[in-house]
């Protein structure tokens, strides 16, 4: 599912961002579907080595895919056994792009670990990014469980600040 950036954004308002971050539900032994699905003359993908490895953890799995012509990115992150995720990913939706679907995470997620970077990094970005979120797309938002979520990762600081951020 797409989240980060690229969700923000579908959810807010146009900005800029250098890569796409997906979460898969992935497990070692899509290792080679995923080294497959892209022509190494276009992509780079790390090694199947590489990807079983990523893909067997339980926390922090993570690889990149890079066009090769343009540099262009996507970040890969690996669900594993983060309750966030799957919670996440029982929610996930699709929107159409073109002829083409795409899951996308919900909306509470998206704020959620924008919280969490914004807590990790101070960048002013995240708090952006939610503050574009909830004025545009803040009547789909499930509060109670944005609460609940907020509660459990303890977030209340970030949360304030997000929600008192100037637009």
């Amino acid at each position: 599912m797409v989240t980060g950036g690229v969700a923000a954004i579908a959810y807010g308002e146009p900005r800029l961002t250098n890569d796409v971050d997906v979460v898969v539900d992935g497990a070692p032994k899509y290792a080679t579907a995923f080294t497959d699905a892209f022509s190494t003359a276009a992509y780079y993908v790390p090694p199947p080595e590489v990807l079983v490895a990523e893909l067997g953890r339980s926390r922090h799995g993570h690889f990149n895919i890079i066009h090769n012509d343009t540099g262009l990115r996507a970040d890969v992150y690996v669900a594993g056994d983060d309750v966030l995720d799957a919670w996440a990913m029982e929610r996930r939706h699709t929107e159409l792009l073109g002829a083409d679907s795409i899951w996308f995470a919900p909306i509470e997620y998206v704020i959620v670990r924008k919280l969490e970077y914004y807590s990790h990094g101070g960048s002013e970005r995240h708090l952006r990014d939610i503050s574009a979120m909830l004025r545009i797309s803040g009547d789909t938002i499930d509060r109670s469980a944005l609460d609940h979520l907020i509660r459990d990762r303890q977030l209340h600081f970030s949360w304030e600040k997000a929600r008192s951020h100037p637009e």
